[in-house]
C-alpha cells in the first residue's frame, strides 16, 4: 500500500508540474492573443487615417481638376468658352520697342553708344521741346537777303 500511496504521490506531482506547465502555456498564449488584439486595433487606426489622406488627396484632384479656366466667363453674360485662344505666353510684346538716341535723334542707338557724340567731343546739340500735337518746321524763321 505504501509503494501504491508512494506512485500516486508521484503521479499527483507529475500532474501538478503539467498544470503547472499548461497555466504558463495558457497565461503566454492570452498574453500574445491581447497583443494580437492591440495590433488590429492599431492596424484599424492607421487604415482609417491612410483612407483620410487617400480620400483627401482624391478631393483635392478632383477640386482641381473642376476648377474653370481663367478666360470661361460663362454665367457673367458671356457664351461657353468655344472661341476663347489660351495663351502660352501672356507678356509678349507685338512691336519690339524703339530705340532712339537722346542725343542725335537718331534709330537704333542710345546716347551712351553715339557716334556722334563721340565724334564731337564735348560739343553740345541744342534742343527744344517741343509738346505733342505742335509741328514745327522752321525754328529761325525765314531767310531775309
Amino acid at each position: 500500500m505504501s509503494k501504491e500511496l508512494e506512485s500516486l504521490k508521484n503521479e499527483n506531482n507529475n500532474y501538478i508540474n503539467e498544470i503547472e506547465i499548461l497555466n504558463v502555456s495558457l497565461q503566454l498564449s492570452n498574453d500574445s492573443k491581447e497583443e494580437n488584439e492591440n495590433l488590429r486595433l492599431k492596424i484599424d487606426a492607421l487604415k482609417k487615417t491612410f483612407s483620410k489622406f487617400s480620400n483627401s488627396s482624391d478631393k483635392l484632384d478632383n477640386l482641381l481638376g473642376l476648377q474653370r479656366c481663367v478666360f470661361d466667363k460663362t454665367g457673367l453674360g458671356y457664351e461657353e468658352m468655344n472661341n476663347v485662344k489660351h495663351f502660352n505666353n501672356f507678356f509678349v510684346k507685338k512691336n519690339e520697342p524703339k530705340i532712339i538716341c537722346n542725343y542725335c535723334g537718331k534709330l537704333g542707338h542710345i546716347s551712351t553708344s553715339c557716334f556722334l557724340k563721340k565724334k564731337l567731343g564735348l560739343v553740345k546739340i541744342r534742343k527744344i521741346w517741343v509738346p505733342k500735337g505742335t509741328f514745327v518746321t522752321n525754328l529761325q524763321g525765314p531767310k531775309f537777303t
